[in-house]
């Protein structure tokens, strides 16, 4: 997990392997040391495209934190879970590669 400023200058966040209940806590910290770095008026964009499996517990992180973040770029494979959940109906999803 880490952080790096993309050609835009917004604050991008990049994950790559497996979220679940053995490194929720990591992630969670991970993404809100994110979000404070980005600061209050800057909403953080997620890199998931390394990830290739998350559970319910990574969801709902994800909700959790859905109002500060502005996008999250994801592994094909996990687009309709995420659909399926709602979270593309309170952040933008965009598939990796499209």
């Amino acid at each position: 997990m880490g952080t790096r400023r993309d050609g835009e200058g917004h604050l991008e966040m990049t994950v790559a392997g497996e979220l679940d209940l053995s490194n929720i806590g990591r992630f969670e910290t991970a993404l809100q040391a994110a979000l404070a770095e980005a600061g209050a008026e800057e909403l953080t964009r997620l890199d998931l495209r390394g990830v290739e499996y998350l559970d319910s517990a990574a969801i709902n992180v994800l909700f959790a934190h859905a109002e500060r973040i502005d996008r999250i770029v994801v592994h094909p494979l996990l687009m309709r879970g995420l659909t399926i959940s709602g979270l593309d109906q309170v952040v933008t999803l965009q598939a990796a590669g499209s």
